[in-house]
Formats: structure tokens, sequence, C-alpha cells
């Protein structure tokens, strides 16, 4: 790992005021996750790969199973195998985090199926998963040189999820329901999740995911995020596809025109929060190397959302969200180590002792 996390870094977090806490469910602290339940094959190749596995460099593209077999087969080296999503991912960050975390979505019955369900709870996350006889879904991460990762998705189980399993007793409790724009692809679906989640009195937080995703859906996903959406989160590929503006400041008007709040993140350079009249710039953690960026939105969002249900000001989960997407850019994968979660948990906890 080359940075380690100072326990200091998290500084300030009390006598603040949280200025977006009055409008989430009082007394809430459950974040529900929805998305697909995903298998990550991590990969380590170059350019050349990618453009011969019939990726899109830093988006996602849906395959066959066999076509991620047959791409494997051409693999210079053994691929890491770990359970991922990107919902899952966020959802296992707020659990490791000390927050209220619950995972809703469907994987098979076998053993990868078992392995999603107990990875989820050995962080702490509730799952709350439908099952079905066909295969786990898979991710091939291709991870180059310059630690973009381009994804080939096939989505098994995860996408016999119906509108009928959907129901408002998965989101019972929830503070938060975060969605992950992949479920787009099956709108139907979606529908369905953000009318439960409306019933169920949560906020709804949407991640737009990858840039071609919104592409796709740039047909329906403005009205949706008019009618349901409370927190939209984009990076700037996503951001500039469902806006059409490059620059920063007028994207994030944008993006907050139908939300009560926007993120817009821009890497290495931080990101930028509207949020009614406030706008806030959170500068990046580290010095910007990265060994892979798998992961590194979904984690943001974990500390983002886990600040927010903790009511913490709006600054303070933006910079827990840097430290929690700069740790997971570290090491390969989605996974951030046992010792540097017990960094961060430390961190906090020091801060939140001043309080009483």
């Amino acid at each position: 790992m080359r940075t380690a996390i100072p326990a200091g870094f998290l500084t300030h977090w009390y006598g603040e005021k949280m200025e977006y806490y009055d409008k989430i469910a009082p007394g809430r602290k459950m974040v529900v996750g929805v998305g697909s339940a995903l298998i990550d094959i991590l990969a380590h190749e170059n350019d050349a790969f990618v453009d011969q596995a019939g990726a899109v460099k830093g988006g996602m593209t849906y395959v066959d199973d066999e076509a991620i077999d047959r791409i494997l087969e051409r693999a210079t080296r053994a691929p890491a195998v770990v359970p991922g999503g990107s919902a899952c991912n966020t959802m296992v960050g707020i659990g490791e985090l000390g927050g209220q975390a619950r995972f809703v979505g469907k994987c098979g019955n076998g053993r990868m199926g078992r392995l999603f369900r107990s990875d989820l709870e050995k962080h702490g996350v509730e799952p709350r998963l439908f099952a079905s006889d066909s295969p786990t879904g898979r991710v091939l991460s291709i991870i180059t040189p310059d630690a973009q990762r381009s994804m080939l998705t096939y989505l098994g189980a995860s996408a016999e999820t119906s509108p009928a399993e959907i129901a408002a007793m998965s989101f019972d409790g929830a503070a938060i329901v975060h969605v992950e724009g992949y479920l787009l692809f099956n709108r139907e679906l979606i529908q369905a999740v953000l009318e439960a989640a409306k019933k169920a009195g949560a906020r709804v937080s949407l991640d737009l995911a990858s840039f071609n995703v919104v592409e796709e859906a740039r047909d329906i996903l403005p009205d949706l995020v008019a009618q349901y959406v409370d927190i939209l989160i984009a990076n700037e590929d996503e951001s500039l596809a469902y806006t059409g503006v490059r620059d920063e400041a007028a994207a994030l008007e944008a993006l907050c025109r139908h939300v009560d709040l926007a993120v817009l993140k821009l890497g290495v350079r931080g990101s930028r929060i509207a949020c009614q009249n406030q706008r806030l710039a959170v500068d990046s953690y580290g010095d910007g190397w990265a060994a892979d960026t798998t992961g590194a939105g979904d984690l943001w969002a974990s500390g983002f959302l886990f600040g927010l249900v903790n009511q913490m000001p709006l600054a303070r989960c933006g910079e827990l969200g840097s430290l929690c997407g700069h740790a997971v850019c570290q090491v390969v994968g989605a996974n951030i180590p046992a010792d540097q979660w017990l960094t961060i948990r430390n961190g906090m906890e020091a801060k939140w002792q001043k309080i009483g």
C-alpha cells in the first residue's frame, strides 16, 4: 500500500449543523443499496487487450457468460476474484464504517451466490437477496497501466430480479435508498425500485454509474430524476453525458436543477457539492497515485452517504467520501484492507468522543 491514512485526517466533525439531515426520515440511519449482485474478476492487462476484448475504455459493456471465459483464456496472468457490484461495494463501505447497511439484489443458489451472501455479512451488511437457479453474475474488470478499468458484464441471476419482487418491505427503516445507475437498463425494475423507495418514506440516491449507461437511458433519465431522485451523484464523463456541459460550475448547476443535492466527482481534483444555496468544493486525498480505480466512485459514495445519515456537515461528508475513494485506489479491486478500515473508524471515533 502506497499511502497510510492518518487517523488525524478526520477533524472538526462536531459542533456543526448538518445542512441536509432535516430532509431525511427522522431517526433513521439505514442506507439500502439496490443493484446487481456480481462477482468481480480483476485482470491487469494493456490497452490492446481492452480493444481485443471489445470493451469500452473506462466504460461498461454487457456480454454473455461464455464471452468472459473466452476473453480470460487470452489473459496474461491469473485474475483476482472477489464479490462486487456498484451498490454492493457502497453498502460494504458503509458497513465497514460502522453504519447500518442493507443490500437488495438477486444471485444464484450455487457456490458463488453463497460467497456473495457471506461476504456481505462479514462486512456488516444485511443481505436481502432473492435466489435463482441461474449463475451469479460476473464482471470482468480489465485494469490498464493508467489504473483505468474497462468492464465486461454478464448479469446472470441479477438480471432476473422482477418488479414484483421489489416491495416496500425491502426498504423498511431506510433513510436513503441508493440505486446504481446500471438498473436503468431494466426500465420496469428501476421504476418499481424508485416507487417502492418513496412509498417507504426514504430519500433516493442515484449514482449514474457510467457514461454509456446515461447515453442509453437519455430518453427516460431526466424524467426519473425529476420525479424520484433526491441525491444525484456523477463523475465528469457521466455528468457530460447527462447535462451536455463541460464547465464544472455549469455542470454542477445542471445536475442539481431537479434534486435536493448533487455531487460532481472530479477524480484527483476532488468533488463539488450543491445543496440548496450551498456550493462546496472538496479536495481529493493523497497524491493522486492509484493502483486501480475500481470501486473509487462506489466507495466515495460510502463515505458521503454514511456522513449524511450521521448528520455530518456536507463538507465533512465529502471529505469522508474522498478518504474512502482514495483508500480503495491504493489496492486492486474494491476491497479496502481491514487495517485501513480500522484507521478510518478510529479517526472518526476519536472525534465523536469529544462531543459528549
